[in-house]
């Protein structure tokens, strides 16, 4: 009995949750790419909630130093790419802008599920990833630039700004986790004694409050939301947040990977068939090519190397904003704006399947003698393989008991 009203309170904060969140919407005529931000927000407020600095510390070097020079290899490539081919050489640099980002929710969603989050490969991902969420703000400051509506001191003026608030606001959040998270997260557990649907609640404003604010500042909704996730995780209470959060997280995950099917125009996508497969192909292939090499030029294995690099093969949600407002200014138009929009949402389909794909590739390097053999269990952490692992334990324990008696 105790079990069924437990359930029937978190699927009534689920449900009073979406409709705050579905009045916003409607209030506001959201299109659809706000939609799946409610996805993405929670994802990245559980991943704070599991946050460890001590993990990421180590690959601090690949992540920070990593993660932008990747930027800078795409924008630079695209550009020079667009200039050979007779494009323009601003659209092109917009190109690599869209494809240095990679896709923080449906990647996190599928580390989660393989338990690969605290593999060494899993740990330079989620920094490439929280990198390339703190450059949001930065890649905003730059479109106007490209596309001629600013100059390039006003331009370099609003970049710095951009980074002294976000220095700033880490700064805050800093100080408030050490004094008054601890006292409110006391206040919601002292108050919900008898019941946990206050504190769910209070945990859902928790990190839309610091979304809101991140955003407000110029910065983005995922780097808001991850803070306040990693400002509980310095509590007590952060794993009873995550057991109460879980339910929410994965019922707007599960919107957000909705929300993309929508994006698709599917009557561009049949007359340009063709063309989006070869995209999506391209993409696909340089992505994990560059950012393999990126990751092995920090002395990572061959391995590492290249799950990383698959890993972030895909186009990021954060790339339908960046379209949205490179259209508003001017800065693409037509056809290409059509092809890239198709381009990213092809490629975040796609991801599950590069997933599926992981163990095969690894065991073809194994074969063909590209990685070693000894960490191959470990590195993947992959629930099928513990179970494999598990199994043959078990067999081992059988003969050798048959074999004692």
């Amino acid at each position: 009995m105790q079990s069924r009203n437990l359930h029937v309170k978190k699927l009534s904060v689920m449900h009073i949750s979406t409709c705050i969140i579905c009045v916003y919407m409607t209030y506001f005529s959201v299109q659809v790419e706000t939609v799946a931000q409610f996805g993405v927000i929670f994802l990245l407020f559980a991943l704070g909630l599991e946050f460890s600095t001590a993990k990421l510390r180590v690959v601090r070097a690949v992540a920070v130093l990593g993660g932008l020079l990747q930027i800078i290899l795409f924008m630079f490539l695209c550009g020079i790419s667009a200039t050979l081919c007779g494009g323009k050489t601003k659209e092109g640099v917009f190109v690599g802008v869209l494809l240095s980002m990679s896709s923080t929710a449906v990647v996190l969603k599928f580390l989660m599920e393989r338990n690969s989050i605290n593999a060494l490969h899993g740990q330079v991902t989620v920094g490439t990833l929280i990198l390339q969420d703190c450059a949001v703000g930065l890649l905003f400051a730059l479109l106007p630039i490209l596309s001629g509506t600013s100059g390039l001191l006003q331009g370099v003026a609003s970049m710095a700004k951009s980074l002294v608030v976000l220095i700033t606001f880490l700064a805050i959040l800093s100080i408030l986790s050490r004094t008054g998270v601890p006292w409110f997260l006391k206040l919601m557990i002292s108050l919900s004694s008898q019941t946990n649907e206050l504190y769910q609640l209070a945990a859902v404003a928790f990190c839309l409050l610091f979304a809101w604010c991140s955003d407000k500042l110029g910065l983005s909704l995922e780097l808001g939301s991850f803070a306040a996730g990693v400002m509980i995780s310095t509590t007590d209470l952060a794993q009873h947040t995550l057991e109460q959060i879980e339910p929410i997280r994965n019922f707007f995950a599960a919107l957000f990977l909705a929300s993309i099917g929508m994006l698709i125009n599917v009557h561009f996508l049949w007359n340009h068939v063709d063309i989006l497969l070869a995209a999506v192909i391209l993409v696909i292939t340089v992505k994990t090519f560059i950012v393999a090499v990126v990751v092995k030029g920090f002395g990572y294995s061959n391995k590492t190397s290249l799950l990383v690099g698959m890993s972030l093969a895909q186009i990021g949600e954060f790339a339908f904003v960046l379209l949205s407002r490179a259209s508003s200014i001017h800065l693409i138009e037509g056809k290409l704006y059509l092809l890239l929009l198709g381009t990213t949402a092809l490629s975040l389909v796609t991801t599950p399947l590069l997933f599926k794909m992981i163990p095969a590739v690894v065991h073809l390097g194994v074969l063909l003698r590209w990685f070693s053999v000894d960490s191959n269990q470990v590195e993947l952490g992959l629930k099928s393989d513990g179970l494999r692992i598990d199994s043959c334990k078990r067999i081992n324990l059988i003969v050798q008991g048959s074999h004692d008696s």
